[in-house]
């Protein structure tokens, strides 16, 4: 899914933590309650996509489960959360957090675009953390912000599992887009928060390979533009499994 249109894409990342009282059960009902959390995800509206489901039982204290879905209608999203939260799995899912977001058409490099949007295949993997930058970033004059995106962008592009897109003129004196070699093992997305939560913007990696999430955001922790940030936690890792045996990890 590509989005070329002016369609508005939001982007949303559900984290659950089951309660203690969920293990009580006996395992015949808590198969049985996991089976019907999954029908009512699977009926969901056909404009709601679910990216994965995530595991992230053992790498996080307070989130066992992780749902990213996006669509254009909030609404739909909203009713799929209510209807979850009235499953009887969902009476014993505790919603930690939630972050919403919208995709953006970015103001430094427009050609970049979510992974997700551009319909590339999700990874095992998944870093996912809330973003805001600092008051004084949004005072430089713009031509700088961009000078140091696209520093920050060259720096990322080494670990990009996507390839850079070149613009050159071709013997018919065209304009043609070049695809440079991708290297790299990351996926990138990022989608913006203004007004939709405490947060600015959400930040998504995804990988088959964590070690190779680990080494592009050290290696950018070296960008000029890092002085600008002011917060980038919690960050959330979760493990993409079939919804059924992400569900099975709670137990």
């Amino acid at each position: 899914m590509d989005n070329d249109s002016n369609e508005t894409t939001f982007a949303l990342f559900w984290l659950y933590k089951v309660a203690p009282e969920w293990q009580r059960l006996e395992a015949f009902e808590r198969e049985h309650l996991r089976d019907a959390f999954a029908r009512t995800l699977a009926e969901r509206g056909s404009s709601l996509t679910l990216r994965g489901a995530y595991s992230l039982v053992g790498l996080r204290h307070d989130a066992d489960l992780m749902l990213w879905l996006h669509g254009p209608h909030l609404d739909v999203a909203q009713e799929l959360a209510v209807a979850l939260r009235k499953t009887g799995l969902g009476t014993y899912l505790e919603n930690t957090y939630t972050y919403t977001g919208i995709v953006p058409i970015s103001r430094y490099a427009p050609e970049h675009r979510p992974a997700f949007v551009q319909g590339r295949p999700p990874r095992q993997y998944l870093s996912m953390y809330p973003f805001v930058k600092t008051s004084e970033w949004y005072l430089l004059p713009f031509e700088q912000r961009r000078a140091l995106m696209a520093e920050h962008g060259r720096m990322g592009q080494r670990h990009s599992a996507i390839p850079e897109m070149a613009i050159e003129e071709a013997s018919t004196g065209a304009a043609v887009a070049l695809a440079a070699p991708s290297h790299g093992a990351v996926l990138a997305n990022t989608v913006h928060s203004f007004g939709l939560g405490d947060q600015e913007f959400v930040v998504a990696f995804e990988s088959d390979d964590p070690a190779a999430i680990a080494r592009m955001v050290e290696d950018l922790r070296a960008a000029e533009v890092r002085r600008y940030t002011a917060a980038d936690t919690p960050i959330f890792l979760g493990r993409r499994k079939d919804l059924h045996a992400a569900l099975d990890d709670l137990g």
